[in-house]
């Protein structure tokens, strides 16, 4: 990767990480529809095939892997994982903080641990958040509940899950997600105080 110096441009970022079963996309699009605070999600780019119904430049930007390759090589990815040994890569583009700072927004991002902590090295005031279930029995009831995955897939998915709580504390703030208004109200006070600052 091409390093990228930190920047202290005044971005506004806040980032969103949880294992899988944490509830994170119910999360992300209540906040998005009720924080008085704007935010717009920074749109992740990926290797793996468009699904149906989804929107390339909505949903994901749809690379091939050699478009991809070429972005990395040329410095343009904030932070990029090959995803749960899939073989398909996300990586955030250093051009939609850009796209959602013009438009005098908060850019979103909903990542994993380990593009959270590049993120933070890399621009050192942005807002993480770690969003987690009461409890590490929740995780697997979720993922098995799902009825989508192998055995071997599940219990890969819960090892990742308790690599990813290991660096919980990384994070600014940790939010339990045991009741869904709770949690969306606890985040939005938290966004909000933050901007409060910025404004103080």
């Amino acid at each position: 990767m091409a390093e990228l110096s930190p920047q202290t441009d005044g971005c506004r970022i806040v980032v969103l990480s949880g294992p899988s079963g944490s509830g994170k996309s119910t999360i992300v699009n209540r906040l998005i529809e009720e924080s008085p605070v704007r935010l717009m999600k920074a749109i992740s780019a990926t290797t793996r095939p468009k699904r149906a119904g989804e929107i390339d430049g909505d949903d994901y930007y749809f690379l091939s892997s050699e478009e991809f390759d070429a972005k990395r090589q040329a410095g343009e990815f904030l932070e990029y994982e090959e995803v749960h040994s899939s073989g398909y890569w996300y990586g955030t583009l250093q051009s939609e903080l850009k796209r959602i700072g013009n438009l005098n927004a908060w850019s979103f991002l909903e990542i994993d641990v380990n593009g959270a902590l590049r993120i933070k090295k890399l621009y050192p005031d942005a807002l993480t958040i770690f969003l987690k279930a009461s409890s590490e029995d929740v995780y697997e009831q979720r993922l098995r509940g799902r009825g989508t995955e192998s055995e071997e897939v599940i219990q890969r998915r819960l090892n990742t899950v308790r690599n990813e709580l290991k660096l919980a504390s990384s994070y600014d703030y940790q939010v339990v997600n045991d009741h869904l208004d709770r949690a969306v109200a606890e985040i939005i006070d938290i966004i909000s105080s933050r901007e409060a600052q910025l404004h103080a």
